[in-house]
């Protein structure tokens, strides 16, 4: 599958499954995860779309260029793949660090997004320590000291203790992510704010919230609905990486907000 070069020579990973004439479905990771989070999904959803997957900057086979990063930068990256595969709309789906890009590009770009799907995202964080703790400790720790902690704020101890095989293929994701890259995303998450522009976004929308998702609680994604107007909330009872521990429910729902 290809690699696309963004506009400043960054060089992103793409995968793509469907049939070339049938609308395109843009799904985007989150943070410290590569495309493979979403294989649950590929098979449905590539029935119907034409699914295209990619690695964010510092993540997975993509590059991992110096930061700092910043959320803009993230959504030039997503058009300049558009654009490489002369995709003039998208529908969009991304959860966590991928939602975060979809509200910018609801915002930013509309008239290449068709609907929106934000799910086990944020809009803002008014405390700013929790990241900032995460890159200091990062300057004399690896990835490797965090493993342990992600997985306990992904996925519930239920599914940890019934889905192995799972918890094991998604450490090994993270710890391959770039740690540069890991950082410099972390940073971009820490200074965003859609709060100002969010009302502005006109696509369809809906947000996907987990009933026991510790990393980004299901308050923030019912507060960014309240910020798009029309938008609806869809809830399922998992951990922060829904998709993964709903699957059967989650691409149910994404379907059925697509096709209707």
């Amino acid at each position: 599958m290809p690699m696309i070069t963004a506009d400043d020579g960054c060089a992103i990973h793409v995968e793509i499954a469907g049939a070339d004439g049938a609308p395109a479905l843009m799904l985007s990771n989150s943070l410290g995860t590569n495309i493979h989070m979403w294989d649950d999904q590929v098979g449905e959803w590539s029935k119907h779309f034409r699914v295209i997957r990619y690695d964010r900057r510092g993540h997975g086979q993509s590059a991992a260029p110096k930061g700092p990063y910043s959320m803009e930068r993230f959504g030039r990256d997503v058009l300049s793949v558009l654009d490489a595969l002369g995709v003039e709309k998208t529908h969009w789906c991304g959860l966590s660090m991928g939602g975060m890009v979809g509200q910018w590009l609801g915002a930013n770009a509309p008239a290449r997004i068709g609907k929106l799907i934000l799910s086990n995202t944020n809009a803002y964080y008014a405390d700013k320590k929790i990241w900032d703790d995460r890159v200091r400790f990062l300057e004399s720790n690896d990835l490797d000291k965090l493993v342990d902690p992600n997985m306990e704020r992904w996925f519930t101890a239920e599914f940890r203790a019934s889905a192995p095989q799972t918890i094991a293929r998604m450490r090994e994701i993270f710890l391959t992510t770039s740690k540069d890259g890991y950082v410099a995303c972390c940073q971009a998450i820490r200074d965003m704010d859609f709060r100002a522009s969010n009302p502005s976004i006109t696509a369809p929308t809906l947000v996907i919230v987990g009933a026991k998702d510790p990393a980004t609680p299901p308050s923030q994604g019912e507060a960014i609905a309240a910020q798009i107007k029309g938008a609806k909330v869809a809830s399922f009872d998992a951990a922060h990486i829904a998709n993964m521990e709903q699957p059967a429910g989650y691409t149910k729902a994404v379907l059925d907000f697509l096709k209707n």
